[in-house]
């Protein structure tokens, strides 16, 4: 029997935005295939996309999961949208014009009468519409017919801006990581203004009650909600992004963030940890989590969690790349790890701990280490002249501490940062040395680094010179003072007690005796004289006089 499989090359999968990696299609009756090209596997590292199998690159699409299929105008030619019922939108791009029979054709003859249904996009290019959402998928429609559309699987975050805004933030493009010049444009931040109230799931219940019993109550106003309060529900709920009670394996409460700032209630899941607080909800895969810091406030009375996060978490334009979480040093908890929530989080059973009785700051840093299976950098053999682990300073115009740790500096709390040794190529010393016009009671640490922007930590008590200083030569960090830096001055023959003709050779050796002492030739004494109506009262100009 002849194969009837067709094949269309130079396909793009276009499922993960920002991700374009092109292969071949084949469509038989088992249903729809298609594997990456020679080459094109290395974009699709990374990512989770249902039914793709890495590293082959193949995505196989099996006929009796899909549900639709669409066929629309894309930016690159025409492509192919295939609709499952799990609720994932595949996308296939790279199609051209005249293949539409052919895939028609294929549709009913191999996928069982499977229809191939055109979308038609709308190119009005207005702002207002109607929301609808299919799946997975939020589509903004405009005169009926779609605009554009949001994959709610790319949400990190949604709030109420306002009474009548609800706002969207995106996560970063995934996948391999693209150097900043071949990186695409993101969209961040996408806001809607829904004006008006919407009835809620409950009141439509009660009015289709209501109407079955023969009862009109009239006052259907009193269960209604905002428009902008509704469309926040359902993105919340499609975007996974709401509260799942039962499912985390530990759970903390009202945990003070002071990066960013607030108190969030932390679950964490199998694979990724929510974060929930009064206006911003983030749910953080543990992927993400590039570093894990726990060190002590100069006052020994608070300690601070900090999490380096890549990619970082937004509010509106704000990039945090940090999570820094302080608690009391005192505060002692007794916390149950449920790992009956999750089959997949059993997986930390090696790692964590069923019951943890400690403080609280301890049980959250080694829980935190347990599902993101990174390193806890402590703080290390560093101790300043009065005991702590960190030298109080400034950066810019933000108060912190600075942490000399044993492979890097760490400064915390806001803007946190951390700087490796490797990255450092010197340290110089400002405002060092003191003299009698000179009792500055503070320094600067200026740090130049191997092909990034500088950093200069300020106002750093100078009693934590010797320290500092004992701490970089010890790792071998080249040091540098402000006037090592300068370029050298020679006062060689400016000797104040020498006679006139070597004062006057000293200053000719600075460029600055060069002329001689004589008089200007073009200079005629009484050529310039005074100007009468300076100091004249009486003088009266020529012009007047020819007025008169």
């Amino acid at each position: 029997m002849a194969d009837q499989r067709l094949k269309f090359n130079d396909i793009y999968l276009a499922t993960e935005p920002y991700v374009r990696s092109v292969g071949q299609v084949r469509i038989g009756e088992s249903g729809i295939g298609w594997k990456a090209a020679e080459g094109e596997t290395e974009a699709l590292e990374g990512l989770s996309i249902p039914g793709l199998t890495l590293p082959g690159g193949v995505l196989a699409l099996q006929r009796a999961e899909m549900r639709r299929l669409q066929w629309q105008r894309m930016a690159r030619g025409y492509g192919l949208r295939i609709y499952m019922k799990s609720g994932t939108v595949h996308r296939l791009d790279g199609f051209a014009a005249e293949d539409y029979e052919t895939l028609q054709d294929a549709a009913k003859r191999l996928l069982h009468g499977l229809a191939l249904e055109t979308r038609d996009i709308s190119t009005k290019g207005w702002n207002w519409g109607r929301p609808d959402f299919e799946g997975t998928t939020m589509t903004f429609r405009v005169d009926n017919r779609p605009m554009f559309d949001l994959p709610m699987g790319c949400v990190s975050n949604t709030n109420l801006a306002n009474k009548n805004e609800v706002s969207i933030e995106f996560q970063p493009p995934r996948g391999r990581v693209l150097k900043r010049k071949a990186a695409p444009d993101e969209l961040v931040e996408i806001r809607f203004y829904v004006p008006g109230t919407a009835a809620s799931a409950a009141a439509a219940d009660k009015r289709a009650g209501s109407e079955d019993d023969g009862e009109n109550e009239g006052n259907d106003d009193d269960e209604g909600v905002s428009a902008a309060s509704a469309l926040y529900d359902t993105i919340k709920e499609r975007a996974d992004l709401g509260q799942v009670s039962g499912d985390s394996i530990v759970q903390f409460s009202e945990i003070l963030c002071l990066t960013p700032r607030g108190r969030y209630s932390i679950d964490m899941f199998s694979s990724f940890l929510r974060l929930r607080g009064k206006t911003y909800d983030y749910k953080i895969p543990y992927d993400n989590v590039q570093r894990l810091f726990l060190v002590s406030k100069p006052d020994e009375l608070h300690r601070m969690v900090v999490v380096g996060l890549n990619p970082p978490i937004r509010q509106g334009q704000t990039r945090y790349p940090y999570l820094v979480m302080q608690f009391v040093h005192d505060e002692e908890a007794a916390v149950d790890l449920n790992f009956d929530a999750d089959p997949a989080a059993r997986r930390f059973e090696g790692r964590l701990r069923a019951h943890y009785d400690e403080p609280l700051f301890r049980i959250v840093a080694n829980v935190l280490r347990g599902v993101t299976d990174k390193r806890l950098v402590e703080g290390g053999a560093f101790r300043s002249y009065h005991g702590s682990q960190g030298v109080k300073a400034s950066l810019k115009a933000n108060e912190g501490t600075l942490y000399p740790l044993d492979k890097g500096l760490l400064f915390a709390p806001k803007p946190a940062l951390y700087i490796p040794h490797t990255d450092i190529a010197s340290i110089v010393f400002s405002r060092v040395e003191s003299t009698a016009t000179n009792k500055m009671r503070t320094f600067d640490l200026k740090l130049n680094m191997h092909g990034s922007q500088d950093y200069q930590f300020v106002s750093i008590n100078r009693e934590e010179h010797a320290s500092i200083e004992a701490y970089l030569t010890e790792h071998g960090i080249k040091m540098l003072s402000e006037l090592s830096e300068a370029a050298p001055v020679s006062y060689k023959g400016m000797d104040v007690d020498s006679d006139d003709d070597a004062g006057a050779a000293g200053v000719q050796a600075l460029g600055l005796g060069s002329d001689e002492s004589s008089e200007d030739e073009d200079y005629v004494a009484d050529s310039d004289p005074d100007v009468p109506e300076e100091f004249d009262e009486n003088y009266v100009s020529p012009d007047d006089d020819d007025k008169q």
